[in-house]
């Protein structure tokens, strides 16, 4: 080991701060270098690999690497531009002008990704032709030149990253899928409330006038079509005569008793419920976007039970209120679906075909960023994903919606869609500095 003795006027000639000197002291004063660990000088290649202990810092903060008198400090800055790499070098702590020396930076990722970069002196370092993309996470290897001779690091920089066994995954009940091509489904939110259909409701007259001697069915209850409803006496015939429903449906109003006349007046009401109308309100930015036959999902508010039909009608005017009318109608054979519920209905405005998308059950925030965790057998890191459209939920919500990926995950990747909050609180467990 190598030891070096300076001189504060040395220090001050070259316009180094006392905390400079200070930095570049405790750095000579430590047999360690690089990463905080030892890095051997190879005759041959001069080639180092930085083991991660306490990390050396250089004057500007940056991760600082050192070979006898050489040593290079790597920053990544991101304050105003996007995230850039930039390198500052020394001799024996001395400030090298980024003219004197050449430098080239490899960065390896995971999943087989090679970023090369470039420097080009910029004021007092040399910065990078390229922007550091998220995550920043790779194996980094540097290799520069000063005065004939060649300098080479290696050292690890993984955020974002852990490794879980396939017990413990198989036990978190982690599931994957490959990020591809889907179809969205952009679907519009309306808000409405069901309905009987105008011409399923029956209103029960008597054909003559009479009395009522008997009514056969109470409100509530189901009939079928022809079933006997009334008796009644004719007052003209004294003729006993009997009133029939004209539908399968159910009573839903009694205006009559015993001893009641019956001429010119309604005595039941019977409403045929086997299909209803789903009544839902649009307002002015919505319509323009509504026409008959576009699919519809109709969701009870309540039960979260779901029903899928077309619109069937849109309004031509407005109301007062601005608000137009569009209808849809679904199947109610189980009668789920009552007259006054409310309901929320999404309708499918547009479908199309994009390149790349995720499923919505995937999406994770990481420092304050959507995120996904990429598999690569038994590792996961984080994926920083640029979001397009967000498409809708099908007819099965199992299979959850999926959100368009414009940028920050490759197609083909592996990716966690199940129990995704499990990896991000193992990478968290684990440390995901954001250090450079």
């Amino acid at each position: 080991m190598k030891t070096y003795s300076f001189s504060p006027s040395a220090f001050l000639n070259n316009a180094f701060s006392l905390s400079t000197m200070v930095v570049l002291l405790g750095m000579f004063s430590l047999n360690t270098y690089a990463s905080g660990g030892h890095s051997g000088h190879d005759n041959d290649n001069n080639k180092h690999e930085s083991e991660h202990t306490e990390e050396a810092k250089g004057p500007h903060g940056g991760k600082l690497l050192s070979d006898s008198n050489f040593s290079v400090e790597l920053k990544i800055f991101e304050v105003g531009v996007p995230p850039e790499m930039r390198l500052y070098a020394y001799d024996r702590g001395k400030f090298l002008a980024p003219g004197d020396w050449k430098v080239n930076v490899t960065l390896d990722r995971l999943g087989g990704d090679q970023d090369q970069i470039k420097f080009s002196p910029e004021l007092d370092y040399q910065v990078g032709d390229q922007d550091i993309k998220e995550p920043h996470s790779y194996d980094v290897t540097i290799k520069a030149s000063y005065e004939n001779q060649n300098y080479e690091w290696q050292y690890e920089s993984h955020e974002g990253r852990t490794v879980i066994s396939d017990r413990q995954l198989e036990l978190a009940r982690v599931k994957t899928e490959l990020a591809g091509p889907a179809t969205l489904n952009l679907n519009d939110t309306l808000f409405g409330v069901i309905a009987a259909p105008a011409d399923s409701v029956y209103r029960i007259n008597a054909p003559y006038p009479g009395m009522v001697e008997t009514v056969h069915v109470q409100v509530g209850e189901s009939v079928k079509k022809g079933q006997r409803l009334l008796s009644l006496t004719n007052t003209d015939t004294l003729q006993r005569y009997s009133v029939k429903s004209p539908a399968n449906g159910e009573v839903t109003e009694r205006f009559v008793n015993q001893g009641d006349q019956a001429e010119g007046r309604v005595l039941l009401e019977v409403v045929d419920l086997s299909t209803v109308w789903v009544e839902m309100s649009a307002f002015p930015e919505s319509i323009e976007n509504l026409t008959v036959g576009q699919p519809v999902t109709v969701r009870d508010l309540h039960h979260h039970k779901s029903a899928t039909s077309s619109i069937s009608y849109v309004a031509p005017q407005m109301t007062g209120g601005h608000i137009a009318r569009t209808r849809a109608v679904i199947d109610n054979s189980d009668g789920h679906w009552r007259p006054g519920m409310h309901i929320k209905a999404d309708i499918q405005i547009d479908s199309r075909q994009v390149p790349l998308a995720i499923k919505a059950s995937a999406l994770q925030s990481f420092r304050d960023m959507p995120v996904v965790f990429a598999k690569f057998g038994n590792t996961f890191e984080v994926r920083m994903v640029e979001l397009g459209e967000n498409g809708s939920e099908g007819e099965n919500e199992s299979n959850g919606h999926m959100i368009e990926v414009l940028g920050g995950l490759k197609p083909g990747t592996e990716y966690v869609t199940g129990n995704s909050f499990l990896i991000k609180a193992d990478i968290l467990k684990s440390g995901a500095s954001h250090d450079h």
